[in-house]
């Protein structure tokens, strides 16, 4: 499901339940708000609410590569990495599957690299046309998407965002807001529902606001304090790519998989052994198997482990 079909399913719900949805209502000033027990500032990375107060004691460090989010009419079926080696150094994308016949497209590279191929200086379509160039044996003939909802596609570094409170008073920070975690990692939508989900619950144990907030903060910042890690991990591996690049095919493939840290002693091990035909397909067909009962105790039947599968892939 592509995320603008979420939002459309959730603003519908909202209208169902009585909420007054507003579209391009952009709100500068917190006092231009009517009076409300609670805010909830769902307004991304660069949240503008939580902007107007130094309480909720924000970080934010910006990631050394450059990197543009497109999209493409080649239709990836499942996670896709695609590295190649240009005149200017290594670029790369991270593709994955996002609606019918579309893929999300993820390009990043090194400073260097980007200033090297000069995508500092071209315009957008000359720069989408260089990258589909660059990236003609992935794309296989394919094309590259710059505009998403008609607003087009620009480079940009990762910002990862921290704070040392996720509330302040009667407003309270979720998704993006709150946390950001690296595109490398994934996962970012379904965090932010998560925190909705905890948020919800902890207003419906608590009478008091307060007590609400403080049990939402201190759940959900304890449990995205290793994601969080995971996702710096992940950004600074990516930004020193080229200590692994000239590795072969598997060890690359290792490394790139023991990026988020944290792994097993005998993580590497697994890895050799599942270069044998066999025990690959017997890993893939646990997994599935997994994937299926844990879809199961959901409610969910074959066809929603199967998707599940290719959803974390």
């Amino acid at each position: 499901m592509s995320r603008s079909a979420l939002l459309d399913v959730l603003a519908r719900r909202a209208l169902q339940l009585g909420v007054d949805v507003q579209y391009g209502h952009r709100v500068a000033d917190l006092s231009t708000l009517p009076e409300a027990d609670l805010l909830v500032a769902a307004d991304g990375a660069n949240s503008g609410i939580r902007g107007q107060s130094a309480a909720f004691g924000t970080r934010v460090e910006v990631g050394l590569n450059p990197y543009i989010w497109l999209g493409t009419d080649q239709a990836f079926r499942s996670f896709v990495f695609s590295f190649e080696r240009t005149s200017a150094g290594w670029i790369w994308f991270h593709a994955y599957p996002s609606v019918a016949g579309i893929s999300t497209c993820i390009v990043e590279c090194s400073p260097q690299t980007w200033h090297g191929l000069g995508l500092d200086v071209l315009g957008r379509d000359q720069g989408v046309r260089l990258l589909e160039d660059v990236f003609k044996r992935a794309l296989d003939g394919h094309r590259l998407i710059s505009r998403s909802r008609g607003a087009p596609a620009h480079w940009q570094r990762f910002a990862h965002v921290t704070n040392k409170t996720w509330y302040h008073g009667t407003t309270v920070l979720v998704g993006d807001a709150a946390h950001t975690t690296h595109f490398t990692l994934g996962s970012g939508t379904g965090l932010a529902i998560i925190d909705a989900i905890v948020l919800a619950h902890s207003l419906q144990k608590y009478l008091d606001v307060e007590d609400a907030l403080r049990e939402y903060d201190r759940h959900r910042r304890a449990e995205l304090h290793p994601v969080q890690a995971a996702s710096r991990t992940s950004m600074a591996w990516f930004e020193h790519l080229d200590q692994y690049v000239d590795r072969d095919a598997v060890a690359f493939a290792h490394a790139m998989s023991v990026r988020h840290g944290g792994q097993n002693p005998w993580h590497h091990q697994l890895h050799l052994a599942t270069q044998i035909t066999a025990v690959r397909t017997a890993r893939r067909a646990f997994d599935t198997g997994r994937r299926w009962y844990l879809a199961r105790r959901r409610g969910g039947g074959s066809r929603s482990a199967s998707r599940s599968g290719l959803a974390w892939m």
